[in-house]
Parts: C-alpha cells; structure tokens; sequence
C-alpha cells in the first residue's frame, strides 16, 4: 500500500501511539508510508522510534519518516492528521489561572467558554498556515483534525483556507454509546443508535437494541440511581429528556445552570480545573515513553478505536464504515445555523467521507446548540475580520462565562488574555479594549 499518511503534532506521542496501533492492525495497509512532523525534536525522535516499535510488534512494514519540515512531511500526503496544541501546557495552564482570579471556574476549557475561545484564537494562525500548505503540496489530501476547539477549528478552516476535504473526529459518541449500552446490559456491539448535534454537545437520539427503545430503561435510572443523578450528563437527560456525548465535567462547561453556583458544584461533583490533572498525567505519560524507548523496554501497543485509522482503511480498500464527523452544516442539521460545524454520522468508503442528513433536533437541544454555535461563530468571525471586538462578543454570548461576571469583568479578563497570549494571536486581535 503506498499512501501517505501525515501525522502534524506527532509529538503528541501517547495519541499518535494509539492511532498507529489501529493503523497497523489493517493488514492491507502493510506498507504505507507514515510521515511524522513535530516541531519539538526530541518529541519527534520519541514519536518515531514509538512508531518502530509499534510496527514490529504489529509485525507490518510501513515506511516511516521524520520531518522538522512541515511541507516536507506534506508533500503528496493523501491524508493529514492533526493533531497540534498550540502553545502545550504552559498555555492550557494560562487559560485556567487567569480566569480563575476573576472567579471563573473552568473543567476542561477546551471546547467552548472562555479556555475554548483563546485556544481557538492562538490555534487560527497555524491552521491557515496549515491550511496554505495543504493547498500547495497536497491539495487532493483529506484532513483529518483531532485539534480542539473542534468546531471552531473547522469553521476556521472552512472560512479561511477554502479547503473542503476536512473532517473533524472525536471519540465522544462512541465512547458515550459504549458506556451507555454497559450501564443497561446491552452488548455495544448489538445496539442501533444515532446522535447528532455539535462537538461535545452532541445527543443521542436514538439508543435501541432489536427493536427496543432503551431510553426508558435510561430514565428509570436517572430517577431511581441516587449516584447517577449526581452526574451532569444524567441531571440533562431528566431535564431535556436526551443523552449528551460528552462527560459531565465537559457538558457542565456549556451550559449557565452549574458552574455558577457552589450548591451545583457541590451536588453534581464537579473537578474545578480537572483539565490539569490531564495536562500533569499527559507529560508524564510522554516521559515514562521517552524513558522505556532509551531502555530498550516494550511499549504498550494497544488500539484506540479512533475514527482517523479507520477512515484511512475505508477510503484506500473501498470497506464501507459509519463514523461520526464534525462537518460544516449545509443543510444537515435543518434548524441549526448553515455554516456553523455539526457532528452527524457519516458514511465513509472509496469515494470519501459523506455526512448524513439528520433533519431536526428536538427544540430544546437545538436551542442549546444555536448558543454554542453562536460563540463560534464570533470567535470566527473575529479572526475573519481581523476584529478584536469579537472575542469580547463571544465571551459574553458564552453561557458559562456571562452567568459569572458581569460585563465591565469579562471585557477585563479578555484584555489579561490577551496580554497573556501575547504574540500567539494574530497581530489584528491584540488590542486591549478595556472595560
């Protein structure tokens, strides 16, 4: 098999370790080439010897390469994975200590709120630049992005580098559905379901097994399970009657209701800041590798079920497949926004990946999600028009923040960000406006 697949931000090496691991194990993909790019290279050189190892052990024979050279890596790639963060921990610890002493509490801060706007914002400039060189060394390449802001980053890329092979993957409704189906005693591999809506945000909106709705078994015990009913995720089932894909600690974070209030934190458990924990455990992760490759030691080799590998299997031997992607909305999704970036099942085989029309959602879950969209877009928007106005625009449409601070704050706390960003935004949106 001679494709290229492109690896961006390789030296995020535990990640790339698993989506390997799945790619390997495709006996027709013996002998692809792997292109590794990082621009950290001693995180690179681990990234590499990683994929050695887990080719020996998978027993296939890829060709593997190392790139300090983004274009180099690129060049007359059929896919590109991203999955870069810019600005790594020291940033992701800004977006959570700056907010903190305006009182602004943050669980994970990577998708929406006032964490996901700034991420997103110093993430921009890279993925047009990106986006650039895709158009130039490998324009008929899909781009396969595991970066988050997943939606905003989508929009970004639609809007500002024209490309339109992009698909954005995350593993929430899959894992979601997979922990549903244990908590009933259904086998996953047995149960039929749909969701839709945006990243992190998304719903289940149909969980079945041989022809039997679930959800009831679901709402039984969300009211009977004292446990459960202290868990986000279940709290929104009984209050809009459907099922989020994404964690509590990420579903908290999009919604005004809870991170606002002691009394909810406290009732529904919520970590403060539990990003950091995985920050902390990501790094040490990546050196306990660092370590086992220097010594000679065997590595874990296990597979991830991630979406990436096996859009790459489907597209190159023609095996059809559903996965869930994160696409722009041109009509998928009839009463969210056009435009906006959606997560709807897709089917994938020799000819591509093509999204899946859902219809409607039910109203009360569109109208959270037009409110999520909303942020997006402005945050977009800010970046398009080189208008600083905006970021401060999104913050106060963001749910989570404006039910914290009152307005004169949050035009203060985008002004620190901003200071504290420095140079990772592009140059137009660096203006300080006061409050």
């Amino acid at each position: 098999m001679t494709a290229k697949i492109t690896f961006v931000g390789a030296g995020s090496v535990v990640f790339t370790q698993g989506l390997l691991a799945d790619l390997f194990a495709y006996p027709e993909l013996d002998g692809v080439h792997v292109a590794l790019h990082d621009i950290d290279p001693d995180r690179l050189a681990t990234a590499l010897a990683a994929a050695r190892r887990i080719a020996a052990v998978r027993g296939v024979k890829p060709v593997l390469t190392a790139h300090a050279s983004r274009r180099e890596a690129l060049s007359g790639a059929d896919f590109v994975v991203n999955m870069v963060q810019i600005g790594m921990a020291a940033a992701t610890r800004t977006d959570f200590e700056v907010p903190a002493r305006y009182g602004l509490r943050q669980t994970i801060g990577d998708t929406l709120g006032i964490g996901g706007i700034f991420r997103a914002l110093r993430t921009f400039p890279f993925l047009k630049a990106l986006g650039a060189d895709i158009a130039d060394v490998c324009p008929e390449a899909w781009l396969l992005n595991y970066t988050n802001p997943m939606a905003m980053n989508v929009q970004y890329l639609a809007e500002a580098t024209g490309l339109t092979r992009v698909v954005g993957l995350c593993h929430s409704v899959y894992w979601t559905v997979h922990g549903l189906a244990a908590l009933v005693g259904v086998p996953f591999e047995e149960v039929t379901y749909v969701a839709a809506g945006v990243n992190h945000q998304a719903w289940v909106l149909r969980f079945e097994h041989a022809g039997e709705d679930l959800y009831p078994r679901l709402r039984e015990l969300a009211e009977s399970d004292g446990q459960l009913r202290r868990r986000v995720r279940f709290d929104m089932l009984r209050r809009l009657g459907y099922y989020p894909t994404e964690t509590s600690e990420h579903s908290a974070e999009y919604v005004p209701w809870y991170l606002g209030h002691d009394s909810e934190v406290d009732r529904l458990r919520l970590p403060i800041g539990a990003y950091l924990e995985i920050v902390a455990e990501n790094e040490a992760e990546y050196e306990r590798t660092r370590r086992a490759i220097a010594a000679d030691e065997p590595l874990p080799v296990e597979g991830t079920g991630e979406y990436a590998p096996q859009i790459v299997h489907s597209v190159l031997t023609g095996t059809p497949r559903t996965v869930y992607g994160n696409v722009v909305n041109r009509g998928l999704i009839e009463n969210l926004p056009s435009g906006g970036v959606v997560e709807v099942p897709c089917l994938v085989d020799g000819t591509g990946v093509r999204p899946t029309r859902i219809g409607a959602l039910p109203p009360q879950l569109a109208a959270l999600n037009r409110t999520y969209l909303s942020v997006d877009d402005l945050v977009v928007r800010a970046a398009v028009e080189d208008d600083p106005h905006h970021i401060r625009h999104a913050a106060l449409t963001d749910p989570a923040t404006a039910a914290t601070l009152p307005v004169e704050r949050i035009f203060e706390l985008c002004d620190d960000l901003v200071r504290a960003h420095g140079d990772r935004l592009q140059p137009g949106l660096r203006a300080l406006l006061g409050a």
